[in-house]
């Protein structure tokens, strides 16, 4: 068995275990981020307390340049109200859409910054891009943990697994606690579909191989997602489905779609999507680990837009 189906099969006993015993089930509050579609999650052991916060939001003017705290301020809320502990504050990968809050937060609440170890792919091309000269190391130090396929990580008495799920970009990460699978931006609710794989480094067959992965786990685990639009003709936001609802009925990568027609359909539709709003800054910042460019003489960091390189 290669490493990589040995990290499968054991995200697959995980869940079995955790779906025939309650206390291995964790706690799940999602924190939806209307301006940029995003979901942020606290995860808890019920039993322990420990708690991980799984891509978090820092909220951004980008007419002004301007940070503020509101998203995360609601999660430390949640956190203090509810007696957690963070021990973790995981990335599923440097997103193009929003930027991370994970520095703000591990200030107040403590844990270790986690991100997939191929983040260090990412840091090589976007230091080119904005030119972030020697200075930035793209060694992945920005993070205190990065993350390969199939490692195990514990929150209290629930177990973790790590699963590479590459395609949107090089480094996403899919992580699996107990009975329920965080897939970043790898997939969407069923009537959206998948991400898009026209980033620098993104596959459209990578992906659909990664999705497929994922959904040849148990078909009742839970699935949360790290993004929704609401596809037309649904009327409210929904960021939580199944591996089997999503074998049944995801618009792009249901049972019997292969992989050339998923590969067609990706190509084609991502000609027509514009570059996120956001992606500038944050793509800048979040493979910093969320901190924003050192300031320069004058005391103020600054977000650096590279013309026709894009």
């Amino acid at each position: 068995m290669s490493d990589a189906d040995a990290a499968l099969q054991a995200a697959r006993d995980q869940i079995g275990r955790a779906a025939g015993e309650k206390t291995l089930r964790p706690s799940i509050a999602g924190f939806f981020d209307e301006a940029t579609n995003a979901v942020s999650y606290v995860v808890h052991d019920p039993e322990t307390c420990e708690a991980a916060i799984i891509d978090s939001v820092l909220d951004y003017e980008a007419a002004a340049g301007r940070t503020s705290h509101g998203s995360a301020e609601r999660i430390i809320d949640y956190v203090t109200s509810s007696n957690l502990q963070v021990t973790w504050l995981i990335e599923t990968h440097a997103h193009a859409d929003h930027i991370s809050a994970a520095p703000y937060l591990q200030d107040k609440l403590g844990g270790k910054l986690a991100i997939g170890k191929d983040i260090v792919r990412v840091q090589e091309v976007f230091g080119k891009l904005f030119n972030a000269g020697t200075d930035f190391e793209r060694d992945g130090s920005q993070f205190d943990k990065l993350f390969s396929d199939g490692e195990t990580f514990s929150l209290g008495q629930i177990e973790g697994i790590a699963l590479h799920v590459p395609g949107h970009t090089p480094a996403d990460m899919a992580f699996i606690i107990g009975d329920a699978a965080f897939a970043g931006d790898t997939i969407f609710m069923p009537d959206f579909g998948t991400a898009r794989a026209d980033f620098p480094g993104g596959d459209a067959r990578e992906l659909f191989r990664s999705i497929r992965r994922l959904l040849s786990l148990p078909d009742d685990t839970r699935l949360f997602l790290c993004h929704d639009y609401k596809a037309p003709g649904r009327d409210e936001y929904a960021w939580e489905t199944t591996v089997g609802q999503q074998r049944r009925e995801n618009v792009h990568v249901k049972d019997g779609v292969t992989e050339d027609e998923f590969f067609q359909m990706r190509t084609t539709r991502d000609k027509t999507l514009a570059m996120p709003e956001l992606i500038m800054p944050s793509v800048q910042v979040n493979i910093r680990g969320g901190r924003l460019p050192e300031p320069e003489d004058n005391g103020v960091s600054y977000i650096k837009i590279p013309v026709n390189a894009v």
